[in-house]
Order: C-alpha cells, then sequence, then structure tokens
C-alpha cells in the first residue's frame, strides 16, 4: 500500500514537474528562466572576455595589425529608420548580436542594459536582433524597460562580421579596428570594462 502511495507521489511530482515545463515553453517564459539561471554563471566573472590582455595588446600593436571593420552595413532601428555602421565612424561601437529566443543572450542583456545607460552617450551600442520578427524583439526591449538601441539587418554582413554563436559582441574603435570578439555571454558591467571602452575613446 505504501509502494502505491509512493508511486502516485513520484507520478503526480513528475507530471507536474512536465506541465510546468510543457508551460514554460509554450508561453516562450523558458527561454527567460533559463536565462536567468545563467546569470548566475554571469556573476562567476568565468566567461567575461579578458580585456587586460586586449588593451596589452592594442598598446603593444600598430594600428595596421588590426582587422579593420567593413561597415558598410545597413540596419533597421526600432522607428523604421536605416542606418549603416559607417554613419558611426569615429565613435567607438558595441555591437552585439542577440535574439530573444536564445538564452545566454538574455543572461547578459542588464549587464549591457547598465553599461549603455552610463556610457551610451560615448560608446555606439548596436543592438542587432536575429530575431525573425523584429517586433518581437521590440516587444521585448519594451516589456524589460531596458531601452536599448536595438537593429534588425537591412543588408547582409560582410564576412569579418559573420559569427555563428548567439550572443556575439564585436567592439570597434574609433579607427574602424575590430578590437575585440567575444562569442557566447559576458558581464560586461565591469569596471575593467568600462576602463576597456574609455581607453579607446
Amino acid at each position: 500500500m505504501k509502494k502505491n502511495k509512493s508511486a502516485k507521489k513520484t507520478w503526480i511530482q513528475n507530471g507536474v514537474f512536465v506541465l510546468i515545463l510543457i508551460t514554460l515553453y509554450a508561453t516562450g517564459l523558458h527561454t527567460e528562466v533559463i536565462g536567468f539561471a545563467q546569470r548566475g554563471v554571469l556573476a562567476t566573472g568565468l566567461m567575461n572576455p579578458d580585456v587586460k590582455e586586449i588593451t596589452h595588446k592594442k598598446n603593444s600593436k600598430t594600428i595596421s595589425e588590426y582587422t579593420k571593420a567593413d561597415l558598410n552595413i545597413k540596419l533597421i532601428d526600432s522607428n523604421g529608420k536605416i542606418i549603416s555602421l559607417s554613419d558611426l565612424k569615429d565613435k567607438v561601437i558595441f555591437l552585439n548580436y542577440w535574439a530573444t529566443w536564445c538564452p545566454p543572450c538574455i543572461a547578459e542583456m542588464p549587464s549591457i542594459s547598465k553599461l549603455h545607460k552610463e556610457m551610451g552617450n560615448d560608446v555606439a551600442f548596436i543592438l542587432l536582433s536575429f530575431d525573425k520578427d523584429f517586433e518581437t524583439a521590440k516587444a521585448f526591449n519594451k516589456r524589460k524597460g531596458y531601452n536599448l538601441p536595438i537593429y534588425t539587418l537591412a543588408s547582409n554582413l560582410p564576412t569579418m562580421l559573420q559569427s555563428s554563436a548567439l550572443p556575439t559582441t564585436y567592439i570597434i574603435d574609433r579607427e574602424g579596428n575590430i578590437v575585440l570578439t567575444h562569442e557566447g555571454m559576458a558581464n560586461y558591467n565591469t569596471d575593467e570594462f568600462r576602463v576597456f571602452l574609455e581607453s579607446l575613446k
């Protein structure tokens, strides 16, 4: 009798768990739940780019040793306006590829939002959405209250700025050099990263 009760309890618990999973997937909330869990990993700092090493390399390299970014990329902003990355020359560019269905992208978004609030006047933030429907990305940005400058592609990406990973972040300096490429999530809202961006201005 006890075995039957125990088995029934296990079945009920498993059923509830499966129901929760189905509900999360059906509503699309699974991405945010996984992203929230991955924020704990970001807190360790283990996945962040080593900007000390990059800064050291930048100081010891000549400009010609860096890959020049092809900035002839057309983008559409959340208001439907078309811009080109070349319009942002002479500014440091924080170019981030993301999508609402990508948990690591969701995990790093709060740190990017905080960095944007602090440095958005000095650094051009371009958050390039890879959602099939740009309206989904716009709704997410609004619902979360991030107010981030999000875009969708209006032209093809040049080979040098193509990535098979989401998220991917490129930092392009004022001379148009790609000085950082980071595939995967990271916490960009750190003193070290802010100092790194300041050094590029």
